[in-house]
């Protein structure tokens, strides 16, 4: 699982996954805690989801956990593409409020590990998109937090139209309200 360069290593990284492939198809790993510890994986895998996403142009987050349940995320793409955005939450960080964005998909096999304190979301770029998740802590309904996809001060410029968001994210807030949350 070789790294795609980071800056400084402190933020989200691509992982590309290295893809043994014959007659049959291909095989490729999807977590290897010895190989990902050198990216930061510092946890165990406490959870692994698997999200679908029927229509193109759906977005999904921003989302985090708050500590005591703070949790970093592996993401793959297993079917289909989706535009990856994960968005520095880190009270103090020089990148704070700053998005990070790639595409995932099955064919490029790339992986984007989210730290601790990131939001993160994405956008279905076909219809049937499915990901997996692995997670370092477990859900906690209590810690649950996040950010609206489209507040301008984020900046994130969606390929596509968004087609869809549910309820729950659409009252996310902004970054001003968060701001004005904490203080």
């Amino acid at each position: 699982m070789p790294l795609l360069p980071a800056e400084g290593r402190s933020g989200p990284q691509l992982i590309g996954r290295k893809r043994l492939a014959d007659d049959r198809g291909h095989f490729s790993r999807l977590f290897c805690a010895e190989e990902l510890a050198e990216a930061g994986w510092t946890g165990p895998v406490a959870q692994v989801n698997h999200s679908v996403t029927g229509r193109a142009g759906t977005v999904r987050g921003l989302h985090l956990q708050r500590p005591p349940h703070a949790e970093m995320k592996l993401v793959s793409c297993i079917r289909g593409a989706v535009f990856d955005v994960a968005v520095d939450l880190r009270p103090g960080s020089p990148t704070r409020f700053t998005a990070v964005a790639a595409e995932l998909s099955a064919e490029n096999g790339l992986a984007m590990l989210v730290p601790e304190g990131f939001a993160h979301g994405f956008q279905a770029l076909c219809d049937g998109c499915e990901l997996i998740y692995l997670h370092s802590a477990g859900h906690s309904p209590g810690s649950e937090a996040g950010l609206r996809h489209d507040d301008p001060a984020l900046a994130i410029a969606w390929p596509l139209p968004v087609a869809l968001v549910s309820e729950r994210d659409a009252g996310l807030p902004s970054v001003a309200a968060l701001l004005a949350e904490a203080t």
